[in-house]
């Protein structure tokens, strides 16, 4: 390695410094900066040519006296040292210790830009995770070597929903549980602090290895994070052959570091000022995620985008959907009415679910329920506006239906506790105790073979009583199947053969 040293900065400004007079300085070069206090701060090479060099400094050009800070030219990019102790550990966007714990210590170090991957040698994303969230579960199904991320609003329970995932998620026809990259950008810190305690309290913070960059930090230090967490990723990924979850969040927070740091270079602005690059910067994040040939590991990412007022067109998540394989969309409205996961179903998809369910995967009937239920949905939905406009009471007995039908679904398959963690097949069984409510021949979707095994009959005398609001009759009826379903099982899960000496 060879270090050069310069004292030639001639501007600061929003998290940039500008060097003259620096021959062949690589682009990507790691810095480091001691200013006339003898304070180190950090920084990175991100443009370069004859005439100058653009740094961007982690910790900020606060405070800089340009005459006398001395900068170091490292002629190495950035890396992490990696190895298994990394679990359990919290660390900034450096990689530097968060937790007042010793740096790790090892001669494996890697570059957080990361390696190009050769599309040639990913696997397509397959296998079925199972993350005991109905809503995902059901009918937006989550992969291995998938990125799903999760739209929301401010205010919403993303957070609490985040963290739910990391403690339930696991792949249904494996023991083995999943490490967890957990990347927080621009979060309070009691946000920070709600991750960990959750983390602690459900036993898998040992399993867990976070990189964290709160609200009061460099905002520039957000560019870094996302690829430092990634790079620990392909490490226990690929090298270690774990199952690699990777939560981000929030990626409009990054977006936002990158616009400040954009509009300081003096790059032309696109949409709401971002910067022309946003889709190919996200990209090349999102893309880090996946599957390999002849690897056991593999990296599913979900990560968090924020919509600014709720706008699902801003920048950020249009151009994420675009790079991603779906997205799960938190619902404002139904988080008002008490509903928890505020799961909108109408924009949520998942483009891979098609691949990871059915007979092999999950169950036979499971690809034609999620489809009926979407069908189902949609026509409560149009059955609510309507009511909306004309009332309930002049609607059909069958349109009524509908709007109960819509009512249980919200609070008895979209809601469900925090802690609840729901198997694959107690999700469809819900979701056929629901679709019960209609008449067999409403249920198109579906085969006979699964009518004939699946579908439960519900009495009608309780669907005419219930059939003009939604909180009696036929959920009554359903919640009455579901209550003597249950104790049906146990009093069979009870019922142990007698041991024999």
């Amino acid at each position: 390695m060879s270090i050069k040293e310069f004292r030639t900065a001639v501007e600061a400004r929003g998290g940039l410094l500008v060097m003259k007079h620096t021959p062949a300085i690589a682009f990507g070069d790691r810095v480091r900066i001691e200013d006339h206090t003898g304070r180190i701060r950090n920084g990175q090479v991100i443009r370069s040519s004859e005439d100058e060099v653009l740094i961007l400094v982690f910790e900020g050009v606060e405070d800089l006296d340009l005459e006398n800070t001395w900068v170091r030219f490292l002629d190495a990019p950035i890396e992490i040292a990696l190895s298994p102790e990394l679990l359990g550990r919290e660390f900034n966007g450096l990689g530097e210790p968060r937790d007042g714990r010793p740096p790790i210590l090892s001669s494996l170090r890697r570059s957080v830009g990361g390696s190009a991957i050769n599309p040639a040698a990913r696997n397509y994303p397959r296998e079925f995770i199972q993350t005991g969230v109905s809503t995902i579960d059901g009918l937006n199904s989550l992969v291995r070597g998938q990125k799903l991320p999760i739209f929301t609003g401010s205010g919403l329970p993303h957070n609490r929903l985040a963290a739910q995932i990391v403690r339930q998620a696991q792949l249904k026809n494996e023991d083995a549980a999943f490490s967890v990259v957990f990347a927080a950008m621009g979060v309070s810190y009691a946000d920070a602090k709600f991750f960990r305690d959750e983390f602690a309290s459900s036993g898998v913070l040992s399993n867990v290895v976070m990189f964290v960059n709160l609200a009061d930090d460099p905002p520039v230090e957000r560019l870094t994070l996302p690829r430092t967490a990634l790079t620990a990723a392909e490490y226990l990924a690929y090298d270690l052959d774990r199952h690699v979850l990777v939560v981000m969040t929030d990626m409009t927070y990054y977006a936002e570091a990158l616009r400040e740091v954009a509009t300081s270079k003096g790059d032309v602005p696109a949409r709401k000022g971002y910067p022309g690059y946003l889709y190919s910067d996200l990209a090349e994040i999102y893309e880090r995620c996946g599957r390999i040939h002849n690897r056991h590991g593999s990296i599913t990412m979900m990560p968090v985008v924020s919509m600014p007022s709720d706008d699902i067109t801003h920048p950020i998540p249009d151009l994420t959907g675009y790079i991603t394989e779906g997205q799960i969309v938190l619902s404002r409205e139904l988080d008002n009415q008490g509903i928890y996961p505020p799961v909108h179903i109408s924009p949520s998809l998942s483009r891979l679910m098609k691949d990871g369910i059915g007979k092999d995967d999950t169950r036979e009937d499971h690809p034609r329920v999620a489809a009926q239920l979407y069908a189902l949905y949609a026509r409560a939905l149009e059955t609510r506006n309507l009511a909306s406009i004309i009332g309930a009471d002049e609607l059909s007995s069958h349109d009524r239906r509908y709007l109960t039908f819509a009512d249980a679904f919200d609070r008895r398959f979209v809601g469900q506790g925090e802690t609840e963690d729901r198997s694959i097949e107690a999700t469809l069984d819900l979701a056929w105790e629901l679709m019960s409510i209609f008449p067999k021949d409403v249920l198109t979707r579906v085969s006979e073979v699964e009518i004939g095994k699946y579908y439960h009959e519900v009495d009608e005398s309780q669907v005419a009583a219930g059939s003009g609001g939604p909180s009696s009759g036929v959920t009554t009826a359903v919640q009455s199947y579901g209550g003597s379903q249950q104790k049906k099982r146990k009093s069979t899960s009870g019922a142990q053969p007698a041991s024999t000496a």
